[in-house]
């Protein structure tokens, strides 16, 4: 194999399709871990492992090796979870996990926490509540997310369906995984390939989305495939693509950068796997496998050119893409409170704080949803801001759930604060390796300070955009937040501001390396200037645009539109 591939790479091909040596570090009894390499392969199977990093310090002093466990994330697409599933993965974070459940920023459960013997019943129990941890993780087309609740009408219900297409067309194929984690033997001595993937997967993570319009709260242009679906006259047209987006960065290294993808055309719905396949194969072919940090697909856009790319896939799809078709977004997060659907059926946004569903002193939303889910005759769905919708409700069974959103403090959405109500935060410490920063833990402390600033200038309702992360990565979207602080160091943060309310304008660095005290008072002038100068329903990414207060990103950090007119 070449050498001047990555160290992952070689991993990878020398894994037998992912297998590695997970089940004999597994059976180890010696240490809580497993190796380096059989962790970049457990990615695949939907979990890696992590260590207690607040215990760190004390364990070595202790002469121990550090607090292993586990993470495990499901593959749940579109973010849909029945009762029976949610009390599956509820008992999986009662008994084999810590910190409860928690809803990621791709629309699904992530589990913290799980004892290396706790692994594979965990991942068991998971599959025997009809899901998957397969692909959550790992370099492939991981969680499949779309626009939140597809019950509102018949064709977002059509949308969710492709969705689902999707996620199952990308499954890798290999038989590892039910092997490891299923029934501990091999199932075939047939030859084993991955028809799509290759031996070797993708060169980086790969991650697909569909919006809705009006409603944009999936981050459309955030994903390397981002896909907005076209409805005319009640009816689902397609789709239009765009290609290339995506979060990540590498903290000190000005050549990784947050990136929107760019529209390039519109396809049927009849196109829309070949189309993704196909994307999915250019990036297999000529992502950068020598440099993990510029194997995105972004990347390969940018290093070859946004013509070539779409040259590239209408010569593989042996058609063009039809014209861009119009759309229009308005709004960027989740609504909350009760909805009703075009059927008559009721469906009830709840905001859950960072995606955090425990029992603490001070709420017991682990306690709650298991009781709503015992009574519960529709779905749950996952928001890829960390929130919560009671889908699929009767109109009679309205008191009931209310009765019981009310009893366990799940009623917050009816008193919180606009910047609350959109507010993201990643998890990072105590168990994200990458983290610089707090964020999930810090969030609650900041929060109150800035809605004491904000009621000062009378703008507590005004909704506005604050995305935390404990490091440049980008798992909570940062560069999508009219408000961003992004970890550098314990207590201090890069401040960025000026994203648009509704996902297409990235921020900028506004301050960099500073503490709560400088963030605050930056952020107290700014609103005050909003609240005096702000005009009729303009919103403060807009606002510090318009006044000059940060210049707007440079072209290659907005939407690029190609051929758009033809």
């Amino acid at each position: 194999m070449d050498n001047n591939l990555s160290h992952l790479e070689h991993i990878k091909a020398d894994s037998n399709f992912l297998r590695g040596t997970i089940e004999d570090g597994l059976g180890d009894p010696v240490t809580g871990a497993i190796s380096e390499d059989d962790n970049k392969l457990l990615k695949f199977h939907g979990s890696y492992q992590q260590d207690d990093r607040d215990l760190r310090d004390e364990r070595r002093k202790q002469k121990l090796e550090p607090a292993y466990g586990f993470m495990i994330r499901a593959r749940l697409a579109g973010g849909i979870v029945t009762p029976r599933q949610w009390l599956a993965f509820d008992h999986i974070a009662t008994n084999w996990a810590t910190r409860g459940l928690r809803i990621t920023t791709r629309q699904t459960f992530q589990l913290h926490g799980v004892p290396k013997q706790n692994l594979k019943r965990a991942i068991q129990a998971i599959h025997e509540a009809m899901s998957t941890t397969l692909a959550a993780c790992g370099d492939v087309n991981r969680q499949v997310v779309s626009s939140v609740n597809p019950l509102l009408s018949s064709q977002h219900r059509i949308v969710q369906e492709w969705t689902e297409k999707l996620s199952a067309h990308f499954l890798p194929h290999t038989r590892a995984y039910a092997e490891i984690w299923l029934d501990g033997k091999k199932i075939s001595n047939e030859p084993e390939d991955e028809p799509l993937y290759g031996h070797t997967y993708l060169p980086r993570k790969f991650k697909i989305g569909i919006a809705i319009p009006p409603t944009n709260d999936i981050d459309v242009f955030a994903q390397d495939l981002g896909l907005i679906a076209i409805i005319e006259n009640g009816m689902l047209q397609g789709f239009n693509v765009a290609a290339g987006g995506g979060m990540g960065a590498t903290q000190g290294d000005d050549t990784t950068y947050a990136r929107l993808g760019s529209l390039i055309g519109f396809v049927t719905p009849e196109q829309l796997i070949q189309v993704a396949e196909t994307v999915v194969t250019i990036q297999r072919d000529f992502g950068n496998r020598a440099e993990r940090q510029h194997a995105r697909l972004k990347y390969t856009i940018d290093h070859r050119g946004l013509e070539w790319f779409k040259s590239e896939l209408e010569q593989r799809l042996g058609y063009s893409l039809l014209p861009i078709r119009p759309y229009h977004f308005n709004h960027n997060g989740d609504r909350y409170g009760w909805i009703e659907g075009e059927d008559g059926q009721w469906h009830l946004g709840l905001y859950i704080e960072a995606g955090r569903i425990s029992d603490t002193h001070e709420n017991r939303f682990l306690t709650g949803m298991r009781e709503l889910a015992q009574v519960h005759q529709g779905e749950f769905r996952l928001t890829c801001n960390q929130n919560l919708v009671i889908a699929n409700v009767a109109a009679a069974d309205r008191t009931r759930i209310d009765e019981l959103v009310r009893q366990y403090g799940l009623d917050g959405y009816h008193k919180h604060s606009g910047i609350r109500q959109h507010s993201i935060a990643c998890v990072a410490l105590p168990t994200c390796g990458l983290a610089m920063a707090e964020s999930e833990r810090y969030l609650p402390e900041l929060l109150p300070k800035l809605e004491t600033l904000l009621a000062q200038y009378n703008l507590l309702d005004a909704p506005i955009l604050l995305r935390l992360s404990g490091c440049p990565n980008g798992c909570s979207r940062p560069y999508l937040g009219e408000i961003t602080l992004i970890g550098r160091a314990i207590g201090r943060y890069d401040l960025r501001l000026g994203a648009d309310f509704t996902g297409q304008r990235l921020n900028i660095l506004y301050r960099e390396n500073i503490a709560e005290p400088e963030i605050i008072k930056i952020l107290d002038t700014l609103f005050s200037a909003y609240a005096r100068t702000r005009g009729q329903n303009e919103k403060f990414g807009d606002f510090l645009i318009r006044t000059e207060i940060i210049e707007a990103p440079s072209q290659r950090l907005i939407p690029i539109v190609l051929d758009a007119t033809t």
